[in-house]
């Protein structure tokens, strides 16, 4: 019985900092890789958020829950939709009107490092309107 509660703690705890271990970790957005198509294949625009709960879409630093959240979209914001894991889009977005590079051509496949914010959002949020 002894080692069975030992090896329930190690198992609670090892948990615990695999969690926060994803929470610190980000993810980089990848964008472009075709010489001839935009550097982000989509635009979509958020939707489908619950007006009695928070009501905001939560960006995270990665693909996943366990990523903290570096900000938070709402209902009919634009984003392009340049990387996905899973049920994860990598977003890259800014205000309105501003040009975040990311619609035209990049040759090579590699980070965003542009002038607007990047992040990843769960798909069930984001409505594909162009692309």
């Amino acid at each position: 019985m002894k080692n069975l509660r030992r090896t329930l703690l190690a198992a609670v705890v090892l948990g615990s900092a695999a969690t926060a271990w994803a929470g610190d970790v980000s993810v980089a957005v990848q964008v472009g890789g075709e010489a001839d198509l935009d550097a982000c294949g989509g635009v979509g625009e958020v939707h489908r958020l619950n007006p009695d709960g928070d009501n905001f879409l939560a960006v995270r630093a990665g693909p996943g829950s366990a990523h903290r959240m570096t900000d938070k979209l709402h209902s009919k914001d634009l984003v392009f939709m340049c990387d996905e894991s899973g049920a994860w889009i990598g977003i890259v977005y800014g205000p309105d009107g501003v040009d975040c590079g990311v619609g035209t051509p990049i040759a090579e496949r590699g980070p965003y490092s542009g002038t607007c914010a990047s992040g990843w959002v769960h798909s069930r949020y984001i409505k594909l309107i162009a692309g």
